[in-house]
């Protein structure tokens, strides 16, 4: 099983800069995590969306555009997948996905998030 995470401080600039298929290509991740995305899905174009030959899930910022958020790619379909953690304030800047697997990967749990630098309580 082969994961990838990384901190693209914006995904459209990724995808502009030409580094997103590649990235698929080159190290074929199982799952693929994207934090800080700073986008919402319809703004990026089709091919980004749907990656051939995996499920993708994005959560965005509710709050500002262009802010936070985080997508996951996952060749393997997710038994179910939540959005947040359940604190409103975090929830709304689209900060955390949780996607549960059951089989093949016997009970397998993967979150793609990141925390805020600052303090939110």
């Amino acid at each position: 099983m082969r994961i990838i995470s990384w901190n693209t401080n914006g995904l459209r600039a990724t995808v502009k800069n030409g580094d997103f298929l590649p990235l698929f290509k080159k190290y074929k991740g199982d799952i693929v995590c994207f934090q800080e995305t700073k986008c919402e899905k319809e703004q990026l174009p089709k091919e980004v969306q749907e990656v051939a030959g995996y499920y993708s899930y994005f959560s965005h910022s509710n709050e500002r555009k262009g802010y936070s958020g985080v997508a996951i790619y996952t060749k393997i379909k997710p038994d179910k997948v939540e959005y947040g953690m359940g604190i409103k304030k975090l929830d709304q800047e689209g900060r955390l996905l949780v996607l549960y697997f059951n089989s093949p990967l016997e009970g397998c749990t993967k979150c793609g998030g990141y925390g805020p630098s600052h303090p939110v309580f």
